[in-house]
């Protein structure tokens, strides 16, 4: 049996097709500057191209411009949930805008692969977060300078906790002061599950609220259940919520308790999913404006990238509670 094996389509066959020089289809699929070809033949390179099914070599192309026209986006590892979805899909919409590819990576706990960009060779690597010190002793390594957040600055505010404040606000004001905070199981969010459980309570404090207990829950096991017996034992009438998952997972095992959502206990949910909307009752969350930082973090890529101007605004998520009916004043 005999493979036909496409050959990759050459400046050469596009030039001979077009009938033009092969440094003339360089320089029109090059947009190189300062040339004075007319539009006419322009047209007819690029109808060739395409027609040819022309591709551009990748390697040859960086080693030709100095450059690869990649943005390495290297995510936490978290599950890719919808606000990050929104947030890798408008930065890939600005780039893509601007002629740059991006290249979405996640490092997981314990990797011992090469990093990619070593192999990569991205012209600005970014982090959703600072790297650590080794991440980046690892990036100049392999010739990488342009990185985002500057590892030699002040860390960029991204906004991740700013809702649990709004939470804790809002329930407040609903006239809550026994409150709980439901954590998340996932030892990949313990980071951040500690920084909105920080959060919470120096909120709490500045309300005059003493305390708030924590617990993890996981809809797969029982915890939310004994959770909710806990903290209704112990006079709890509000819950701040890691994420609308969770929020989901205590509100349904009070429901199965036999308490009323919000009467008996109030959940308040975080990052405004669809399913916040569509859960009964529907779930009191917080709405990030994940994909205008997407937009500004992409835009700062640029800047390091080839000299665009710097963003203006936008370093910080938008936050926003949309109250919904998991929240009320408690009863009595």
């Amino acid at each position: 049996m005999s493979e036909t094996v496409r050959r990759r389509v050459t400046a050469a066959d596009i030039a001979q097709a077009a009938g033009v020089s092969r440094a003339t289809v360089g320089f029109v699929l090059n947009n190189t500057p300062g040339q004075t070809i007319s539009e006419g033949t322009k047209a007819r390179v690029l109808a060739e191209a395409a027609r040819l099914g022309y591709r551009p070599h990748r390697a040859a192309q960086t080693l030709a411009r100095g450059r690869s026209r990649i943005v390495l986006f290297v995510l936490p590892d978290w599950p890719l949930q919808h606000n990050m979805r929104r947030y890798l899909d408008e930065a890939a919409h600005v780039l893509d805008e601007a002629g740059f590819s991006l290249v979405a990576y996640t490092r997981h706990l314990g990797d011992r692969s090469r990093p990619l960009w070593e192999s990569l060779d991205p012209d600005v690597v970014v982090g959703f977060t600072a790297f650590d010190e080794e991440t980046v002793a690892s990036l100049r390594a392999s010739g990488i300078t342009k990185i985002f957040p500057d590892p030699d600055g002040s860390p960029e505010p991204l906004g991740v906790t700013a809702g649990t404040a709004l939470q804790v606000r809002h329930l407040h004001d609903a006239g809550h002061r026994r409150l709980a905070f439901a954590g998340v199981a996932d030892l990949r969010l313990a980071a951040l599950n500690h920084d909105r459980l920080t959060t919470a309570r120096q909120a709490a404090r500045r309300l005059g609220i003493a305390d708030i207990p924590a617990r993890a829950v996981d809809h797969r096991d029982g915890t939310a259940a004994q959770a909710v017996r806990e903290w209704r034992d112990a006079g709890i009438t509000a819950v701040v919520a890691y994420n609308d998952d969770i929020a989901a997972t205590v509100a349904a095992a009070a429901i199965r308790a036999g308490l009323s959502v919000p009467g008996d206990l109030a959940v308040a949910g975080h990052d405004d999913s669809p399913m916040a909307a569509l859960f009964v009752p529907s779930l009191t969350s917080v709405r990030m404006n994940t994909a205008g930082l997407g937009r500004y973090v992409a835009l700062e890529a640029l800047h390091l990238a080839d000299g665009r101007p710097r963003p203006t605004e936008g370093a910080d998520v938008e936050v926003t509670l949309v109250a919904r009916e998991s929240t009320e004043a408690p009863a009595g």
